[in-house]
């Protein structure tokens, strides 16, 4: 419970830094680290309700969230970490 609600500050606290920076890439880069803390989330969610319930469609649902939980972590991953190396070239 505690990594849910942990995980859904930072992804609010990277989406508010987006709306406060004017640097374009900087937002990309925040937008990334934010789609890992969603994916983070909706692992942690999808967890917890399988454990909650722990029938059939609870495990169908869990697995959905883990999915795409797992590609959204991947996803803002990969394009932190490219995003990273242009901020560390551009300074």
């Amino acid at each position: 419970m505690l990594l849910i609600i942990l995980s859904i500050t930072v992804y609010l606290y990277f989406k508010v830094i987006i709306l406060r920076t004017d640097d374009p890439l900087y937002q990309v880069y925040s937008n990334s680290r934010a789609r890992i803390a969603l994916g983070v989330f909706m692992i942690a969610f999808g967890a917890n309700q399988y454990v909650f319930y722990q029938t059939r469609l609870a495990l169908a649902i869990a697995l959905v969230f883990v999915a795409l939980g797992v590609a959204q972590f991947v996803y803002g991953y990969r394009r932190a970490k490219f995003y990273r190396k242009q901020l560390r070239e551009r300074t």
